[in-house]
Order: C-alpha cells, then sequence, then structure tokens
C-alpha cells in the first residue's frame, strides 16, 4: 500500500468578547472538496459548542476553545473539539464533540458506521464499559446500562475510545470518562471499508 501522506493541521485564533477559541484548520489534502467538507464541520461543530454553552453575559464570564488530534495517518483523521466556559456558578463546564473523518473523501462517520450493518455493536460495545468500569472502579451516578447508539467516540493509537460527557455517567468531579477499546477485540463486527478497518490491518 503506497504511504499517505498525514493531513496538515494549523491552529486558526478566533476571539470575540470574552472568548478566545483556537480552531483547527486542515490543509495538505489532494481532493479540495474534501478538504472544504472537513473544515465546514468542524467550523459548524465548534459553533453549536459556543452556542451550546450558552450567554456569556455574567461580568465574571469566560471561554476557551481548543482541540487534540487523536489520529492522523491511513487517510484518517479523528479528532476533539474542547470548549470550556464559565457563565456564573460554582464552576464552569467543559464541552467535548470528537470527529472522525475520511480525509480522501471528506465522509464523517458516526459511530454506527464503524461496524458491519446488523451487528450489535451496542451490545458489545457496552459489555466490554462494563467490564472496564468495574475493572477499574468507576464510581457511577447510576448503574450502567448500555451506550446510546450514537455515543461520542474517536480513534486514536488502534483504539475505539468511548467518552461521555461530564455529568452522563459520574460525578462532575472525575472529568470525562474514557474507555478505549482495542480494534483486535472488534475485528469481527468491524466495517472493513471503514476507519477501524484500516486500523485492523497491521502495516
Amino acid at each position: 500500500m503506497a504511504f499517505q501522506f498525514p493531513a496538515v493541521i494549523h491552529a486558526s485564533r478566533v476571539t470575540f468578547p470574552k472568548a478566545e477559541l483556537w480552531v483547527p484548520v486542515v490543509s495538505g489534502l489532494h481532493n479540495t472538496a474534501a478538504r472544504n467538507s472537513i473544515n465546514g464541520k468542524i467550523r459548524r461543530t465548534v459553533s453549536e459548542l459556543v452556542h451550546d454553552q450558552g450567554s456569556l453575559e455574567d461580568p465574571r464570564a469566560d471561554m476557551q476553545g481548543y482541540f487534540e488530534v487523536k489520529t492522523n495517518e491511513k487517510d484518517i483523521l479523528s479528532l476533539s473539539l474542547f470548549n470550556y466556559a464559565f457563565t456564573g456558578g460554582a464552576h464552569g463546564l467543559t464541552l467535548q464533540e470528537s470527529l472522525t473523518f475520511d480525509t480522501g473523501t471528506g465522509k464523517s462517520y458516526t459511530l454506527s458506521e464503524l461496524f458491519k450493518p446488523g451487528s450489535n455493536y451496542v451490545g458489545r460495545l457496552s459489555d466490554i464499559i462494563k467490564a472496564q468500569i468495574d475493572e477499574r472502579q468507576i464510581a457511577t451516578l447510576e448503574p450502567f446500562n448500555a451506550i446510546r447508539p450514537d455515543q461520542p467516540f474517536y480513534i486514536a493509537d488502534r483504539a475505539l475510545v468511548i467518552y461521555f460527557a461530564l455529568y452522563e455517567l459520574t460525578p462532575y468531579a472525575f472529568g470525562f470518562p474514557y474507555f478505549p477499546i482495542s480494534v483486535y477485540d472488534l475485528s469481527d463486527i468491524i466495517n472493513p471499508n471503514g476507519p477501524l478497518g484500516r486500523m485492523d490491518v497491521n502495516n
């Protein structure tokens, strides 16, 4: 297989009153339409996070946006966008949204699209997460039953990482609960043409 150049990621600074956001901008792709689609999706998601945080009218209000690149290889780009805002109250709140793209086409993947059609990926992932909760002795707000079909995720180091929002599974002080799952433990249900299929190949 020919070497696939990783995407080039630049950080663009966006400011408005009481806010500073660092937004990833993708370049270096052969497909201009794919690049434009990826950057458009990133910008829309950043805007949604800003909107979801609510008003910055409180005199003490402050907002910061940043990102982390999780995977940038094999024509797959997976990244997390964060937005921290203090809008009053006891403490601020951090929101996280992750995006996984095929940099050749610009396609953005949902969790279900990582797996073969009809596979019980929700049950399979939920069982693995239940075992990790027990093994890691994670204190949950309510007994964990199952992930949502559209549970947030990213791909990192040949692992699928499922995570939960603050307050969704654990107390605020725990932060974001992350559950890394090796792609090799999911080989039989992975969509071979999707992002995990490329990570499941030893090359």
